[in-house]
């Protein structure tokens, strides 16, 4: 018998645990469509949307790293723009949820951008990217702690739709304590984390040169090598965070043990990014499979039996 591999964040329930990363797969009508009709699929997760469409940073933009088992990106947010996402939501029914993910180059566009979803009919989960490292002389919004709190604070003046937050990954215990300390005031529904780690560097030593073109080569690290990472914000997150924030873990998932590691750190959901674009939304059919088999055999009927029962040494 198949085990139970479900999620509830909210009113939404989640026949099945993957999603992909919001900046994967997920920036055209069609690309939203292809995950939608992937049985694995738990919901999906549109392209961050600005206020207007975006062509994004120059390329090349992105180059895999490692034989593939990293990546390094700066997109610079490319996308059609917020009522693009929206007439896609409103244009038909789902019978998955679905997430909305926008992400504001200021305060204002932040602002802007939830009062049009307040004020239009869709009621899916929204998602606010406080992350993205990769908007060129604009920071990550999430590493200032007081603007996050002025931002949240004025959003939940009118904002009343379910609503989570997606996070860069932090580094520092104290770190943890202050996001959580910000967040737990909140209504939200979710966290997402993590976005991928910024403003790393790969250098090309044949050509003697960086690899991609904007900021002068910096970039967003994700795939494999990032999973330790997303791991420990989970965890770490998980530890602080009041139990009505359920929790998206992102980051560095090419295997059914990696999400079973997510999994044990407390994720509700977890999204994949990097190795989606590598394989295609088949990735979640295999992904699925691993996990039920690793659940078999360790005599797990449901995830809820190991989520969050991540073990310490005594």
């Amino acid at each position: 018998m198949q085990p139970q591999m479900t999620a509830q964040i909210g009113n939404f329930t989640f026949k099945h645990l993957f999603l992909n990363a919001s900046g994967v797969y997920c920036r055209t009508k069609q690309n939203l469509d292809d995950l939608l009709d992937n049985q694995a699929t738990g919901g999906i997760v549109t392209k961050s949307a600005t206020l207007r469409s975006r062509k994004g940073n120059p390329n090349p933009r992105y180059h895999s790293i490692l034989n593939g088992a990293g990546s390094i990106n700066s997109m610079g947010l490319p996308n059609y723009g917020l009522q693009y996402y929206l007439d896609y939501l409103l244009s038909k029914s789902f019978d998955k949820p679905t997430i909305l993910s926008v992400a504001g180059t200021s305060f204002d566009e932040n602002i802007e951008l939830l009062k049009q979803i307040q004020d239009s009919d869709y009621q899916g989960m929204t998602e606010l990217n406080l992350s993205c490292p990769n908007v060129v002389g604009k920071p990550q919004i999430a590493y200032d702690f007081e603007t996050t709190n002025k931002i949240l604070t004025e959003v939940f003046k009118f904002f009343k739709k379910p609503i989570g937050v997606k996070l860069p990954p932090y580094f520092d215990l104290n770190h943890f304590d202050q996001i959580a300390k910000i967040l737990n005031q909140f209504p939200l529904d979710h966290v997402n984390s993590i976005n991928s780690v910024g403003n790393g560097l790969w250098i090309d030593i044949e050509t003697e040169s960086v690899v991609i073109k904007p900021k002068k080569g910096f970039g967003g690290i994700g795939g494999k090598m990032v999973l330790p990472t997303g791991l420990a914000n989970v965890r770490a997150l998980r530890e602080r965070l009041k139990p009505s924030i359920k929790m998206i873990g992102t980051g560095g998932i090419t295997s059914g043990k990696d999400v079973f590691a997510y999994l044990l750190c407390g994720a509700d959901l977890v999204s994949v990014g990097t190795q989606l674009g590598i394989e295609s939304p088949k990735i979640f059919n295999r992904l699925e499979s691993e996990l039920a088999a690793i659940m078999v055999e360790k005599g797990y009927t449901s995830v809820n039996e190991f989520r969050g029962k991540l073990k310490s040494l005594e």
